[in-house]
């Protein structure tokens, strides 16, 4: 169980974007008004009376903070009310102005990087309040400006506009007084929201001097509770309260108000308030701040590109990208240097993707790797210095995994079979004796690829795809020129003109001890072939390509397809592979890394129709079949690959399944297998358990058959989830460990 609790480390947190701390004085304040200023605002005796006093004096503070001399202030739940609340109010009234109501071409415009909250808020209220109007998104630039021009050419047809001061992902600070203006001089009666959640603290406001109709502010952003918030509504701006009930605020936002929460901002807006104050640092030292932040992680990864502009941003925030890093092998990197940072968010395909970066037309790549770091601006210069340190130190682990920049020499040998991804995309590396293949080889993973080969000085036998792609070229080329390998004496699939016969009477590469023999699979397209990993003529795994996905076939409908073709190579594997031989497609839509003719025919219809011992279905009545589901993939979100094949599964895991640490405790002597990535287990000086990273999970399931109850784990329980669900859908008994070692320190 040792290595269920790694050493401590001083947490490095790196995500103030996302939430903050509660600032001791802040600690003390809601401390004091639960212990002895427990009164109700709205009572008229002496306790309720101080607790008004202390809500309207925390009121009066933010003032001045925000530069609100007059319009309404009102204290909210957090951001996502202020928001709903100045959505309502503002299409309310529209609603009650038949002569906007009824026009022609109207438009609801917000920033194109706007917080969700923002588009789902105005979508969801159009729809509700009958309004009709055309919610479009403001394009922005590279830097993530908004397109002014494109503001004064839609102004005028604008029910409502929204923007935000200060971007959450990127540090983005719009020029509002240049907003403004392209919103004024072609519509002065539009109403203006202006997202302020990521302003506060970091630049100046002035709500009072402006023509902002609204302003949302959360307390949570900066070091105040969860659950508080502000809403700046201009004098005279039209106002609907979001939540009815006894009149509290002046009738403007009912219900008794979160005494706790307006006392732990009262301490926030005294320390911004005072210039002699220590607690908040300067934009100077802020400034100083990010550039060494910078430099250490320019130094730790040589090829890292930074997303936002910081000429244009606030210091608080980096945003940045590690070529042939995805987002979420950075974030387990960091976590488990225990540096706490945020990537992007998911797309359809199974990438993870940033609309943010997407927006401002960054490469894919860079938006599929984003990582954001952010800290607070009461971050002290000894934090700082603490963070550097552990940047480097979480560089210098992945020397462990052939990871490292400086391709330092890991201290493992690597053997066997590596499962690489990108998105959904699959790539495989077959390692044996320092000889190595590859096989279906994606663009985002050619770094990566170069980078273990070279770190491992294998000797690469063959570069091979399992078809011709049809949405997109094989990066095979580009890898064998980066590798320095010649093309000639290759057929158009990678495939030796003079490979020799193996074992199963195919054409077969010997790699090691095994044999990777070629048997033709045309159907998803003409050219499709399965490579069969076998020990002489016992055949324990095969690469499919897009014949088989987890839970379905691979499409037919591209022009080198046939349905037909493809009923003759499922019955043909069929026949070649044993049930339980691991299955490794080439792209895998559910996160589950492998699977098996076995699991296949529990889950896929129609492939067991085609290989049940007496047929159910001949060739046409299969081609009919498959048509129809073909018809039925859905259109790419943009940003995002196409399907390859048709897949429906919802597999969960049971709730015996999933296990906490007191349940551990009561199991047998369960077998434990830890996940993680190998740097991982250095930065956290972990124990010996079984070692198995997804990437290695199939190869570790080629060495270890037996069924034996297996309990998987790893940081958060999210890579663990998806371990156990592979193997129970293969038919393993498996558990995982819920909520992972971050729960056990």
């Amino acid at each position: 169980m040792g290595a269920l609790t790694p050493s401590g480390i001083d947490e490095v947190y790196l995500d103030t974007n996302a939430t903050t701390p509660v600032l001791p004085e802040a600690v003390a304040a809601v401390e004091e008004v639960m212990r002895a200023l427990y009164g109700n605002p709205s009572s008229t005796h002496i306790t309720g009376l101080k607790a008004r006093h202390l809500m309207e004096s925390t009121r009066q503070l933010a003032r001045q903070v925000l530069g609100a001399s007059n319009g309404h202030l009102i204290f909210t739940s957090g951001a996502t009310e202020g928001i709903q609340t100045a959505v309502v109010s503002a299409l309310s009234s529209v609603k009650s102005q038949p002569e906007l109501l009824n026009r022609p071409g109207k438009l609801l415009l917000y920033g194109a990087t706007e917080h969700k909250a923002v588009p789902n808020t105005l979508k969801h209220w159009n729809q509700l309040l009958g309004i009709d109007a055309e919610v479009m998104a403001i394009p922005v630039n590279h830097q993530g400006l908004l397109d002014l021009d494109f503001i004064r050419r839609h102004a005028k047809d604008a029910l409502m506009i929204c923007t935000m001061a200060v971007n959450n992902e990127t540090g983005a600070r719009q020029d509002l007084s240049a907003v403004e203006e392209a919103i004024r001089s072609q519509n002065p009666q539009c109403l203006w929201m202006v997202d302020c959640v990521q302003a506060l603290g970091k630049m100046p406001l002035a709500l009072s001097d402006t023509s902002i109709d609204y302003a949302p502010f959360s307390g949570h952003k900066l070091y105040a509770m969860k659950g508080i918030g502000l809403l700046y509504v201009r004098e005279k701006a039209p106002f609907s309260p979001f939540i009815a009930g006894g009149g509290q605020e002046q009738g403007l936002r009912s219900g008794t108000e979160n005494l706790p929460g307006i006392a732990s901002l009262k301490p926030i807006f005294e320390a911004l308030l005072d210039p002699a104050h220590s607690t908040f640092r300067s934009v100077d030292t802020l400034n100083g701040f990010r550039a060494q932040l910078a430099d250490a992680l320019l130094t730790a990864f040589p090829g890292l590109v930074f997303n936002n502009d910081f000429s244009v941003s606030v210091p608080t925030t980096l945003n940045f990208s590690v070529k042939g890093f995805a987002s979420k092998e950075l974030l387990d990197l960091f976590d488990a240097a225990n540096i706490r940072v945020s990537s992007g968010s998911a797309c359809s395909s199974g990438a993870t993707r940033s609309f943010v970066l997407d927006a401002m037309g960054l490469p894919a790549w860079q938006s599929e790797a984003a990582i954001r770091l952010s800290f607070g601006p009461a971050m002290t210069q000894a934090q700082l210095d603490h963070a550097c340190e552990r940047i480097a130190k979480a560089s210098d682990a992945l020397r462990y995994s052939c990871r490292h920049p400086g391709h330092l020499k890991p201290t493992e040998q690597l053997e066997g079979l590596v499962q690489l991804k990108s998105g959904a995309d699959c790539c495989y590396l077959l390692v044996s004796q320092s000889q190595a293949i590859v096989i279906d080889p994606v663009s985002p993973l050619v770094e990566r690829l170069v980078e273990t080969i070279s770190c491992q000085g294998l000797q690469v036998a063959a570069i091979l795809d399992t078809h011709g792609h049809a949405d997109h070229l094989s990066a095979a080329p580009v890898l064998a020129e980066r590798l320095g390998l010649a093309s000639s004496d290759v057929d158009a699939l990678g495939w030796p003109q003079q490979a020799s016969t193996g074992p199963l009477g195919l054409p077969a590469i010997a790699v090691g001890d095994n044999w990777l023999s070629r048997m033709a699979t045309p159907g998803h397209t003409s050219d499709a072939v399965a490579l069969l990993l076998s020990k002489d003529e016992d055949i324990q795994a095969a690469f499919v390509g897009d014949t088989v996905l987890h839970g379905g076939l691979g499409r037919t409908d591209f022009e080198s397809s046939d349905a037909k073709a493809l009923y003759r190579s499922l019955k043909a594997l069929g026949q070649q592979l044993p049930a339980k031989a691991l299955l490794l497609p080439a792209h895998d839509y559910h996160n589950l890394l492998f699977t098996s003719l076995e699991a296949e025919r529990r889950s896929n219809p129609l492939l067991a129709q085609v290989l049940a011992p007496v047929s159910m279905l001949d060739e046409a009545a299969f081609a009919d079949q498959k048509t129809r589901l073909d018809q039925a993939l859905d259109t790419p979100m943009e940003g995002c690959e196409i399907r390859c094949g048709v897949t429906n599964l919802n597999l969960k895991l049971s709730a015996e399944q999933e296990l906490t640490l007191d349940d551990l405790a009561l199991l047998d002597t369960p077998l434990l297998v830890d996940v993680r990535e190998s740097h991982e287990h250095h930065l956290q000086h972990l124990g010996n358990d079984a070692s198995a990273p997804l990437s290695r999970l199939a190869q570790y399931l080629l060495e270890h058959p037996e069924d034996k109850p297996l309990v998987c784990y790893c940081r958060s329980g999210s890579r663990s989830q998806v371990a156990a669900a592979a193997l129970t859908r293969l038919g393993r008994r498996a558990y995982h460990l819920k909520g992972g070692v971050a729960l056990s320190q």
